[in-house]
Parts: structure tokens; sequence; C-alpha cells
């Protein structure tokens, strides 16, 4: 499990096959789990400089690949007793996004982005989303865009400041709406509010 923090500015060395090396200042151990521009991947090699995750074909089918060179955001997996900040994020992605505008409001810049419609349900308004493994909130939702609004110190501070019109990115959806969506598509009757909060309570 991740937070949608991002805990450094990585840098790939090379993408070879299925293999992704990256050099950073975290010291990785092998097997540890570590969200690359949001998705959760396994580390298969440790060296002095970093370390190498495999991405299997189902992984290179579903991520913005385009992405996973020069700089990339790196999250290591929670470790139980780690203050939780940002929102629970699963390292799953669901969908490749499409960057349509970015507008500066001078303290400030709103991005809006592309998915597929059937995705616009687990996407809440006021609520999470993970964008490249950046944990943010959605401010307005359309029928197959939604919109962020990102302070100046993000945009400086994640690679979010090499985006452009047409740049693709990895996006989680809530986890949460994710559930409760499957689970009333596979009930006969509608959920009542009370079931509903005992699903969210369960999390």
């Amino acid at each position: 499990m991740f937070t949608g923090l991002i805990r450094e500015i990585a840098h790939v060395k090379s993408l070879a096959g299925s293999t992704l090396s990256i050099r950073a200042k975290h010291k990785a151990k092998l097997g540890d789990s570590i969200a690359i521009n949001g998705a959760c991947l396994t580390v298969i090699k440790v060296e002095k400089d970093g370390f190498s995750v495999e991405l299997s074909p189902e992984s290179q089918r579903v991520l913005a690949m385009e992405n996973f060179k020069n700089e990339v955001h790196i999250e290591p997996a929670m470790m139980m007793g780690d203050r939780f900040e940002g929102h629970i994020v699963q390292g799953h992605i669901d969908c490749i996004g499409e960057i349509k505008e970015i507008k500066n409001s001078g303290n400030s810049f709103d991005i809006f982005i592309h998915v597929d419609k059937k995705f616009i349900p687990y996407i809440v308004p006021k609520g999470s989303i993970t964008v490249d493994g950046v944990s943010l909130t959605v401010n307005d939702v359309f029928p197959e865009s939604f919109r962020l609004t990102i302070i100046p110190h993000t945009m400086k501070e994640t690679i979010f400041k090499n985006y452009k019109k047409g740049s693709h990115v990895n996006i989680e959806t809530d986890m949460f709406a994710r559930y409760v969506s499957h689970i009333i598509s596979h009930k006969k009757n509608t959920l009542s509010w009370d079931e509903v909060e005992s699903i969210s309570a369960r999390y």
C-alpha cells in the first residue's frame, strides 16, 4: 500500500525488454514493492546507485510507458507504523489519461485530463485520485474528463512540470468508489446506506 506522496524524483537508466533500471538515492531491497509513476512494481535487482524492477506484459499494456524515461516518481511501500498521509493508494493503475489542457491561473494550475468514460463513475468530485503516483484532489468531473488544481510547489517538485497537452499519465481511481461500484453491480438489490457505511468502515 502507498500514500500517493512522492518520496523521490529518480532517473531511468534504461528500459530493456521487461527490465526497468532506476538510479535513485532510495536504498531498495530485493523483493521490495516500489511505486514508479504510480505503478506497484517489484525490485528484482539491487545496484550501488539504484535498482531494477520487472514490467510484466500486462503492466506494459496498461501503463503510460512513454513516461518511463528521464525522471520518474518513486514511492516505497508503506511500512507498519509509518505516518499516513495522502490517501490509500494500491499502485494498481486503472487506465491511462491524456492531458487535454493546462491553465496557469497565477497561483495554481488547472489540469484537465481525459479518460475512458467507463472510469468516470470511480472519479468523485472533491475525492482523491492518483496521477502518475501523486495523490491529488478532484475538483470537477465531466462526462469524459476531470479537472485538478495543482499548486506551484507540486508542479515544481514533480514531473508534472514536464507535462504538456497530449501527455499521457497513469491513473488510479478512488479505491472505495471501485469497491462500492463492484459490490453494487453484483448485488441484486440496492445497497442501503447502512451497508455502504459498513463497507467504508472496513477500510
